[in-house]
């Protein structure tokens, strides 16, 4: 991929609020597009093809993986994830910054691929507000909160193998910073 060094990774734990910033970001910077990921898994109420991810049977998932058509991909709970190059492709061309908001894992397979991308880890003020925050999400049972507070510490663990580290105190602050950091 030429100009991947448009190519920004945002990445960190869940709760950390990633959703959150970049939908500041997007209200900000129209030239940052935000990439769309595939997915095999079945769209949930609301959900629109091309708009919240590209919904592919598992026959042409795996085609575009022996096809090398995915920037990255992964397996989870049964659904394979990935992040289509041709879109990011097609945007970068167009003159775009395209934006990833994607897992840890993710994150390291574009950043091994493509090392002058910029890569950019939100970590939480502390570990009680990370938690705090997942909890008041309300959307998990007991055990999956203590599953994904024991990924964060892991994920957080690999936050040194990332370009810039960012605490997300606030969202309009961060916001900003990722901003001045794409653009300079």
């Amino acid at each position: 991929m030429k100009n991947s060094q448009k190519l920004i990774i945002l990445t960190g734990p869940s709760g950390v609020g990633k959703g959150t910033v970049v939908k500041e970001i997007l209200s900000k910077d129209k030239n940052i597009w935000l990439s769309i990921s595939a997915t095999t898994r079945q769209p949930r109420e609301g959900e629109k093809e091309g708009e919240n991810y590209f919904f592919l049977n598992h026959e042409r998932f795996k085609e575009m993986i022996d096809q090398n058509l995915f920037l990255e991909w992964a397996q989870f709970a049964g659904n394979y994830y990935g992040t289509p190059l041709s879109s990011v492709d097609e945007k970068i061309k167009k003159g775009f910054t395209v934006l990833l908001e994607i897992e840890v894992e993710g994150a390291k397979q574009i950043k091994e691929k493509f090392p002058e991308c910029v890569s950019i880890f939100l970590l939480p003020p502390n570990k009680e507000e990370l938690e705090r925050r997942i909890r008041n999400r309300g959307t998990e049972k007991e055990e999956a909160i203590k599953k994904r507070l024991l990924r964060a510490n892991y994920e957080i663990s690999a936050s040194n193998e990332f370009d810039f580290v960012l605490t997300n105190h606030n969202v309009d602050e961060t916001a900003n910073r990722v901003i001045k950091l794409i653009q300079t």
